[in-house]
């Protein structure tokens, strides 16, 4: 394989791990692809997904690259390991949101919140919200745990796409990648079911995007 922050692979690596008790020297072997800039594909709570160190710009340029869309047009989530990150991307939030959230995460939502100033420049192209995951999936957790800040993250498919076996099955989407991004995370078959998209910028829950998670939180 070349360089794991390379544009171009001749081959990427399928990385299994175990879901319950992912292998701590695969993880780390995960980690040091993202810093390097490579992107990944890996699992979630919900469907599998696109993935890159926030930090490295060559990483977001190369996903917006993959999903063949501008970066100005890009909504792609923060996947952070817990909330103890919700104060240095996001503004402010009330103590009711933060109830929800806190009912709600680790699991299958994403939150729309107003963004501050410390979201990456390259990444907020004049945006004032940011969307925030923690899924519940330990694989997930382990890898931007050890990276040490989130990772930018969007699902593999479009809303458009049909359901289609290789999103959920991870030699599939490997077969299908192998030579367009730098590893594989095998952690068994995904969800084909999305994430639930809840909008908190204007300090109401306004649900976007009725996925996996249940509304039932909101109440």
């Amino acid at each position: 394989m070349q360089n794991a922050g390379n544009s171009f692979f001749i081959y990427s690596m399928l990385i299994r791990l175990n879901t319950d008790e992912p292998q701590s020297k695969e993880i780390e072997r995960i980690v040091t692809i993202l810093k390097q800039g490579g992107v990944i594909i890996y699992p979630t709570d919900t469907v599998y997904a696109l993935g890159g160190d926030i930090t490295n710009a060559r990483a977001f340029e190369r996903i917006c690259q993959l999903k063949n869309i501008k970066p100005e047009k890009s909504n792609f989530s923060f996947v952070c390991s817990d909330l103890s990150h919700l104060s240095e991307f996001a503004r402010p939030i009330s103590n009711s949101i933060f109830r929800t959230m806190k009912k709600a995460l680790p699991g299958p939502y994403t939150f729309i919140l107003e963004a501050n100033n410390n979201v990456p420049k390259l990444l907020k192209q004049n945006k004032k919200t940011v969307g925030i995951r923690v899924p519940d999936n330990r694989i997930c957790h382990d890898i931007v745990k050890a990276l040490g800040n989130p990772i930018i993250s969007t699902s593999l498919h479009d809303n458009s796409d049909d359901i289609l076996e290789y999103f959920s099955d991870p030699e599939i989407i490997h077969q299908q990648y192998e030579t367009i991004v730098a590893a594989v995370v095998d952690g068994g078959h995904g969800n084909i079911y999305p994430s639930t998209i809840i909008d908190c910028s204007s300090g109401e829950p306004e649900v976007v995007r009725e996925g996996l998670g249940s509304l039932d939180i909101l109440n």
